[in-house]
């Protein structure tokens, strides 16, 4: 949960956790455990890095409910909004335009609910 907290910021996992129902827990508890105390947690890639790979992964597979949350953790994790999307138009060569197009749509959202200018 530290990890969690530290990467994503505790108001949005207060929001999920206040969230959590008794058909939720099983995956919210799954998700604190696997993916932020097992692979986010680990030292083989700092954080910087781990939020570039999300980023991508992320735009690639259309998570659009997830960019957003992920744009935030990336600038806490050192990215630049220039750097965010450098990754996108990245990732739209390999993963495709409309994923990129999208992904472009909500980063900008959110950088600007942030208070920050893209490039």
């Amino acid at each position: 949960m530290q990890v969690r907290r530290e990467v994503l910021g505790d108001e949005h996992v207060d929001r999920a956790v206040a969230r959590t129902t008794p058909f939720t827990e099983p995956f919210q508890d799954f998700i604190t455990r696997t993916a932020w105390g097992d692979v986010w947690a680990r030292p083989g890639l700092d954080r910087r890095t781990r939020s570039i790979i999300t980023l991508t992964a992320l735009t690639a597979i259309r998570a659009e409910g997830e960019i957003g949350m992920h744009v935030r953790a990336a600038i806490g994790n050192g990215l630049t909004p220039q750097e965010i999307a450098e990754v996108i138009l990245h990732t739209a060569v390999y993963a495709g335009v409309p994923a990129a197009n999208a992904a472009f749509k909500i980063a900008q959202d959110v950088l600007a609910e942030m208070g920050l200018d893209g490039p």
